[in-house]
């Protein structure tokens, strides 16, 4: 029925009566904007506003329709709730109260902000003067005060209805001591994929195609870390430029997945892709940022928490609150010493926990949320919210344990539970690799689970994530490629970035036909992802690396949303696929041999039982490592064996699991090393010498003097008739499984 303009006026302004009439009470819990099945119930913390409006708008956010004053303050919650609303409803808030930045407050009712509990986000930030409580050419600067309307710059947030049909398939609870965790980007791994529709390319949809995660299990991974997909905004410097934030460290609502992520306007397409990698058995793991948001300093926008309550959710001067605390060099510090900040962390937590199913989360700059207003506290709020919560204590929980702040360096320091990134083996294993000198005591320490940071408190050595590269710095292959960084693309005259990369381009900055530095360069990269996957501790591989993705010498690609940090899976060399197929063959063994993941640290010491040590330290003559050998600084080559029949007292009856020699060789030249003699054994059978990616297995006896290639690593077995034969060769059974089925491009 075609309706007249004027009746449609009406009828639109007696439905805004109507919901203004109908304009109840509600409820302070929970927070946010809760559809039960009749109506929507809104709940906003803020202790310091004087009144709330919730502004509706058209189903495409261009038009504000009504305000309605919320009509209830409970607990420093405004709540009300509306009947004749329903999912798909949306909607922004207004909040009054005192503008005095001196006191920490910039409540501004002009401008529209993001509930912070907003389950999805409907249209694009565009940047402009309206977005900021103040004038921006005002001479005071931030004391001023700005009437305009930032509406139609805004984002907005919109009801959802998260009813979900899960199916059948249940998360896959992968222990840790088996967790092997692959980093990726959801836009950059899907967005040249020949298998995923272009128009599902770089969303979640383009993630859930069933080559993606068919692919991560035949690689052998068990963990997709996924980097940020909370709704996050581009920094408008950026936008200026050009550029966007790819990487996503710029949080805006952290209960709503990333709208440009979205291939369709529906609210489960993130459960969707979640539900078709848990039926391939792999994990979730979400990188997530409750250190800081996009609202930046005292001259930065206001978009959500610093017009609802800027001195709750962040962190302010003591003594001049109108300047905020920067531990995170972004220019805010979310407060999470304040209880309604930590309750909406650990809601939002819990949320994507429970109703979106992910399995467990790795937190950015993760120092400063153990950081209360005196520093550091292993027992602080947030670290004692997570050990006690039933939820969270049960996923995953990885620290990035470090910020720019005072004490921010804390590896090692987190709590009986927690994993953290361990820069000291990314470090120490570059620099081993690359043949500096007197690296090899730290070395040792590091590929053994770095216990001299972990072996306390019952911790076990999953606790270590051992990585070589991650999205912050350079890729593999530019690891091996380059001596310096080349971030020009960013537009900050190659400023940005780390310098000390621990990096050496072997002879070449950059590509090269030299077919002497190819080869070498293709070794150090296998050495590098062997070292890792061959490590105790839980291994975290680069997406990419596995056949070699480049990004062209830089180190810093926050900023490049193109062919940089997009995977080019047409573009996969024969190198590259070589380089997948040993790392597949290594992801292999790592699974085949318990030893390698075992749930204690080694140690070295006697078990005077079984008459056999854990760990053996081996010169290149076979024989025990003198301190004197130890502390040359010249030393670079050297073998860890690890005793199968050292076993785990109480954990497993008494028996033994395949007893494994690694060698390592620093050295440019070749190193003759003697295979030392194991008692109850026959010979060794070379498994992994990363100079013969493709060598067939070959047996060598005791006292055997094995060539090891200059800058290469050599892994053994044990051969000996009886059951740790068996399970050697029922390991090496899994391997040929392996790469006798190749991996389609």
């Amino acid at each position: 029925m075609n309706i007249p303009s004027p009746a449609k006026d009406a009828l639109a302004q007696a439905a805004l009566l109507l919901r203004r009439s109908n304009v109840r009470e509600g409820k302070p819990f929970p927070l946010g904007a809760t559809w039960d099945g009749l109506g929507v119930n809104f709940a906003l913390f803020s202790g310091h506003a004087t009144k709330v409006e919730l502004c509706l708008f058209d189903d495409t956010g261009q038009k504000e329709l009504e305000r309605i004053e919320l009509p209830e303050y409970t607990d420093e919650v405004w709540h009300g709730y509306l009947p004749s609303v329903r999912p798909g409803t949306v909607y922004g808030y207004r909040v009054h109260g005192p503008y005095e930045p001196d006191a920490g407050h910039r409540f501004n009712p002009n401008k529209l902000l993001i509930d912070p509990y907003a389950r999805q986000l409907v249209g694009e930030l565009r940047w402009g003067p309206e977005l900021f409580g103040y004038q921006l050419n005002h001479a005071g600067k931030d004391q001023s005060f700005d009437e305009r309307d930032s509406a139609s710059l805004m984002e907005k947030c919109r009801v959802i209805d998260p009813a979900f049909t899960w199916g059948t398939s249940r998360k896959p609870e992968t222990s840790w001591e088996r967790t092997i965790f692959y980093e990726m980007h959801v836009k950059g791994f899907t967005k040249l994929h020949p298998l995923v529709p272009e128009v599902e390319r770089g969303t979640f949809a383009g993630l859930a195609n069933p080559n993606i995660p068919a692919y991560l299990r035949s690689l052998g991974v068990t963990s997709a870390e996924l980097l940020p997909i909370h709704a996050f905004a581009d920094d408008s410097y950026l936008v200026d430029k050009g550029l966007r934030n790819y990487w996503g460290y710029n949080s805006l609502a952290f209960f709503a997945p990333e709208p440009r992520y979205q291939h369709s306007s529906t609210a489960n397409e993130f459960k969707a892709m979640v539900n078709q990698f848990h039926a391939h058995g792999i994990e979730i793991i979400l990188d997530v940022v409750y250190n800081h948001t996009a609202e930046g300093n005292e001259l930065g926008p206001t978009l959500s928490f610093k017009g609802i309550d800027n001195a709750s959710y962040y962190r302010l001067m003591p003594h001049q609150k109108r300047y905020y605390i920067n531990d995170t060099g972004t220019g805010n510090t979310v407060n999470l010493s304040h209880q309604r900040v930590l309750q909406m962390v650990a809601d939002s937590l819990r949320y994507w926990a429970t109703e979106m199913r992910v399995d467990g989360f790795r937190f950015d700059l993760a120092t400063i949320l153990a950081r209360e207003p005196y520093g550091f506290d292993e027992g602080g709020g947030f670290l004692d919210a997570c050990r006690q919560d039933p939820v969270l204590s049960s996923v995953k929980l990885i620290a990035e344990p470090w910020d720019v702040g005072p004490g921010g360096y804390q590896v090692g320091q987190f709590p009986p539970g927690w994993a953290e990134w361990n820069d000291k083996f990314r470090d120490t294993v570059r620099a081993f690799c690359k043949g500096d000198a007197g690296v090899l005591p730290d070395f040792a320490k590091r590929i053994t689970g770095s216990g001299d940071l972990f072996n306390k408190r019952g911790r076990k050595p999953w606790s270590t994530v051992n990585f070589v590269t991650a999205h912050d710095g350079f890729a593999l292959n530019d690891l091996v490629s380059y001596n310096d960084k080349h971030n020009e693309a960013n537009g900050e005259d190659n400023r940005d970035g780390h310098s000390d990369n621990h990096s050496w381009n072997h002879g070449v900055e950059g590509p090269t036909d030299d077919a002497e530095i190819t080869a070498l360069r293709e070794r150090q990269k296998r050495n590098f992802i062997a070292t890792m996957m061959l490590s105790h501790g839980t291994p975290m591989l680069l997406a990419g690396d596995e056949f070699g993705h480049t990004q062209n010498g830089s180190n810093n690609a926050y900023a490049q949303d193109n062919a940089t940090t997009w995977l080019d899976w047409l573009g996969i060399t024969s190198q590259g696929r070589a380089l997948r197929e040993f790392t597949r063959k290594l992801i292999a063994m790592r699974k085949a041999f318990p030893i390698l993941y075992r749930s204690r640290f080694v140690v070295g010491a006697l078990n005077e039982e079984l008459d056999v040590k854990d760990v053996a330290w081996l010169s290149p003559a076979g024989e025990d490592m003198t301190t004197e050998q130890w502390h040359d600084g010249n030393a670079r080559c050297f073998g860890m064996l690890l005793d199968g029949r050292a076993q785990e007292s109480g954990i497993r009856r008494r028996g033994s699991d395949a007893t494994l020699l690694l060698i390592y060789n620093a050295h440019f030249d070749v190193v003759n090393f003697t295979l030392p003699i194991v008692p109850d054994g026959q010979d060794w059978l070379a498994l992994i010498d990363t100079n013969l990616p493709e060598g067939r297995l070959a047996s060598f006896p005791f006292g055997h003097a094995y060539a090891v290639t200059g800058r290469s690593m050599v892994a053994f077995g044990l051969l000996a008739e009886d059951s740790t034969t068996r399970r050697l060769r029922q390991g090496m059974g899994s391997i040929l499984e392996v790469m006798e089925t190749p991996l389609r491009d």
